[in-house]
């Protein structure tokens, strides 16, 4: 009996090596399979993104030798007066075409929402200005807003106005690339508002006109706050968008522009930061700076979306 009870069955000995897979090993199948997208990530987002965050800190021409020069890039940013004309202009062109935008976009889509004919065909309109070629809306507008020939003019002189330079003058080039932005996006926008909208129940609205309640009390007792994560989404990327605007102005001044086809125009009145970067990088061979100009345009976006989503978070509690 005492040798019995000392020595354990066999069974207990081979139970630890027979324990199941767990944890990574259990679904490495899985990770096999979704892995090409993290491997493209970290090669062609993440690596470039640490690497531009450490060229920011060197002086670099993109071919020598690289040279430390800490934050002395970054104490430079703070007082170019270029950099800040280049993000007073940005932010202007964003508020011009993003708060017409986002209204133009909701009254389509209400009209899409309603029971009309032709649902889908306005659809596909209204949506394809957004799949167009930026570079080929760009010269269209170009000949729009043209002084002597332009379709603008043209308008003004009908109904006994004067001309107005447009891609001469620093508010009239402001005004143009925000006109191209809204006319880009308006659909796009247009499209999410929809869905959104979709997705309210109609008994809410049954219910609201057997109470009495009109189309400007549903829309804004009912509509506006159900469509609050929506109007978040589509103005937090519009925000992303806008202030990252490079083809629009790039390619509508490029004709104006007398030093360099990133200097905005006349005046450098359209030089978004983006154009301002890639200003510095390319055309002056500057990858240090440029990288840290970069970074502060990465600042500024990050800020603005905050601020948006903290006014529409506010709005929806109060």
């Amino acid at each position: 009996m005492a040798t019995a009870l000392e020595k354990p069955p066999a069974t207990v000995e081979r139970t630890a090596t027979t324990r199941p897979r767990t944890g990574w090993r259990k679904y490495w199948h899985l990770y096999a399979a979704i892995s090409p997208f993290y491997l493209l990530f970290l090669g062609f987002g993440l690596i470039p993104v640490g690497f531009s965050l450490y060229v920011s800190f060197h002086r670099w021409d993109g071919l020598g030798p690289m040279e430390w020069a800490g934050l002395s890039q970054y104490q430079y940013l703070l007082s170019d007066t270029d950099f800040w004309n280049a993000v007073g202009n940005t932010i202007i062109i964003w508020a011009l075409a993003t708060i017409p935008m986002i209204f133009l976009a909701m009254v389509t889509a209400v009209m899409l929402n309603s029971a009309v004919r032709f649902k889908n065909v306005y659809r596909f309109a209204y949506f394809l200005p957004n799949v167009t070629s930026v570079v080929a809306v760009a010269i269209i507008f170009g000949s729009v807003f043209s002084t002597n020939f332009g379709l603008v003019n043209a308008l003004l002189q009908a109904v006994g106005l004067d001309q107005v330079a447009w891609l001469n003058t620093p508010w009239g080039i402001k005004v143009a690339i925000a006109t191209l932005m809204t006319w880009q996006w308006t659909g796009y926008n247009a499209i999410i508002f929809l869905a959104g909208l979709q997705t309210i129940p109609s008994e809410l609205y049954e219910a609201a006109r057997i109470d009495g309640a009109g189309p400007m009390q549903t829309f804004f007792r009912i509509t506006l706050p159900l469509m609050r994560p929506v109007l978040l989404f589509v103005l937090v990327i519009s925000t992303v968008t806008g202030l990252q605007s490079f083809s629009e102005p790039q390619v509508l001044l490029q004709t104006t522009a007398n030093d360099s086809t990133y200097a905005g125009g006349p005046g450098h009145s359209g030089q978004t930061m983006v154009l301002y970067f890639f200003q510095q990088t390319f055309d002056n061979n500057d990858f240090g700076y440029g990288a840290a100009v970069a970074w502060g345009i990465f600042l500024v976006v990050i800020i603005f979306s905050i601020i948006n989503w903290r006014l529409v978070q506010r709005r929806g509690e109060d």
